[in-house]
């Protein structure tokens, strides 16, 4: 019986970055179900389309990759989504799902990165854990996550909140695109004795928001905007992806779609 797993990601159009982060992630995930096919597919159309006409490197979108696995005759696949939260994009997977679930035995999704409040304190652990040696008084750390208009965004306090009841003060939740915004953030720091800030992207992938909006030399990026009220800025140009714990994290979110498979036999 052909099987697959479809690792589905937002992508990114750094090529240094998806080796480091969204590969893997893939790789680790694989390791687990070593009678599926690993296959890969982007949410994003846009650096889909950047990296075949500027790298000819072919990544299928999700509907694409979900269609062309029912052509190829898989009958069960598991579709593992390397998102933070289950917002628009991950709307955009089961979507997709839906509409090609008749043409497979079994197809099951499994979960994003926050989905449940275990994730929420595995998360604040991990990126504690990782940031430690910057935990220490005069300095602040920031994370920028992207944001969304979705409900899903919701996901972004609620870590902030965590990080605070477990006594991690100087830990920061802003996003680029959403709320918390920068100016959320930027009222935070500006009440803390501390002028020195680590900024460090909440993303899966280290790409243009990380490079531009976070680390950016444009006078509007966050690191311009702290520089210029006196603060002292450190930028990790990291993603989550490079972190064994987040990769661990998807792991077991595909191990336990791979059992709701098992159970509905």
């Amino acid at each position: 019986m052909k099987q697959a797993l479809l690792v589905v990601s937002f992508g990114t159009s750094y090529n240094e970055s998806r080796s480091r982060t969204i590969e893997p992630i893939e790789q680790a995930v694989a390791v687990k179900f070593p009678s599926y096919e690993l296959r890969r597919a982007f949410t994003s159309r846009i650096i889909i389309d950047i990296l075949k006409k500027r790298d000819n490197i072919i990544i299928d979108g999700v509907e694409e990759a979900i269609k062309n696995l029912a052509k190829e005759g898989f009958k069960r696949v598991i579709i593992q989504p390397t998102l933070v939260m289950g917002g628009e994009e991950y709307d955009r997977i089961v979507n997709a799902a839906k509409k090609y679930r008749d043409s497979f035995e079994r197809l099951i999704i499994g979960a994003p990165l926050l989905s449940s409040e275990e994730d929420y304190l595995k998360l604040a652990s991990i990126l504690t854990e990782d940031t430690k040696v910057y935990d220490s008084e005069g300095m602040e750390i920031l994370f920028m996550g992207h944001g969304s208009e979705h409900e899903a965004n919701s996901a972004y306090y609620r870590l902030a909140g965590i990080l605070k009841n477990k006594g991690y003060t100087r830990y920061h939740v802003g996003t680029v695109e959403a709320e918390p915004s920068f100016d959320d953030v930027k009222a935070e720091l500006d009440e803390r004795d501390s002028k020195r800030v680590v900024l460090q992207p909440m993303m899966i992938v280290c790409g243009d928001h990380a490079h531009n909006d976070m680390a950016g030399i444009d006078s509007d990026s966050w690191k311009s905007r702290l520089e210029a009220d006196g603060y002292e800025v450190i930028c990790r140009l990291k993603g989550m992806g490079e972190i064994e714990g987040i990769r661990r994290m998807f792991v077991e979110h595909a191990v336990a779609a791979g059992k709701e498979m098992e159970d509905q036999e």
